[in-house]
């Protein structure tokens, strides 16, 4: 009896509201729009302030964006920043180091100090697809251009917080950090796959920065900083696409 109730409540359903099936979207013929997600790495050489400071650099990140059927591009993307390259290292922490160059701990040896690049952005972006070489009229040269905000210190790891001179706020004396609005351009190639399993973009990305110190001091320099600068990072980025199609609908009646 629950069996045959069950099959008379389905065919009801079925009758009145219909039962819709889905296709896939057609890449090779047309020109369409949808979201899509997109991790990415990327290298990095810096120009202008940013070279005396940190050498290359590498970022990860990921970006939301969305795709429209004219080939123009929406998105918003974060990167985290990183590097083992500092320049002139001896010179960061020379007044609370040894004549060669040690930081004593608070047992009276040397210390484990460690310094890094760290940093971040997150920029809006907006551009175009040109259908050019491409195996359908989504693929091909990319452009894009964007805003938003980009950060960057050194990173002074001290393990087990054993030397007192560079641990808590102390810390901040040395990290030079800075931030401020950024500008953001990328050309590269873009391809959505015919059979929606490979999507990927490469190409060169140039970022503009115009920081500032958020430090009220730097102890090595012994100066209140209030130098305006302008930093740059240029290089390749390539990255993985997962687009979010929408699924062509596709309506069957039974009776």
């Amino acid at each position: 009896m629950r069996n045959h109730l069950s099959l008379f409540l389905l065919v009801c359903f079925t009758i009145i509201f219909g039962t819709k099936g889905t296709g896939q979207v057609n890449l090779k013929d047309s020109c369409i729009g949808f979201s899509m997600i997109s991790p990415s790495f990327a290298m990095h050489l810096p120009a202008f302030d940013m070279k005396d400071r940190f050498g290359m650099n590498s970022a990860v990140g990921a970006a939301f964006g969305y795709k429209t059927k004219k080939n123009w591009y929406f998105g918003f993307e974060g990167n985290f920043i990183f590097s083992e390259k500092i320049k002139n290292e001896e010179s960061i922490l020379a007044n609370i180091s040894t004549s060669d160059g040690h930081i004593i701990d608070k047992a009276g040896i040397y210390a484990n100090i460690v310094l890094l690049e760290r940093g971040f952005d997150f920029i809006a972006k907006a551009g175009k697809i040109i259908p050019v070489a491409g195996s359908n009229p989504n693929s091909g040269i990319m452009f894009t251009a964007g805003a938003g905000f980009l950060q960057h210190k050194i990173r002074i790891e001290n393990s087990d917080n054993a030397a007192p001179q560079v641990a808590g706020d102390y810390k901040k004396g040395y990290d030079h950090l800075c931030n401020g609005p950024a500008l953001n351009q990328f050309i590269g190639f873009v391809h959505f796959s015919n059979a929606r399993k490979i999507n990927y973009f490469a190409g060169i990305e140039a970022t503009e920065a115009f920081t500032q110190s958020r430090r009220a001091y730097y102890f090595a320099e012994m100066i209140r900083p209030d130098e305006k600068r302008f930093d740059m990072l240029v290089g390749v980025k390539l990255g993985w696409i997962f687009p979010l199609y929408r699924r062509v609908s596709r309506e069957f009646y039974y009776y």
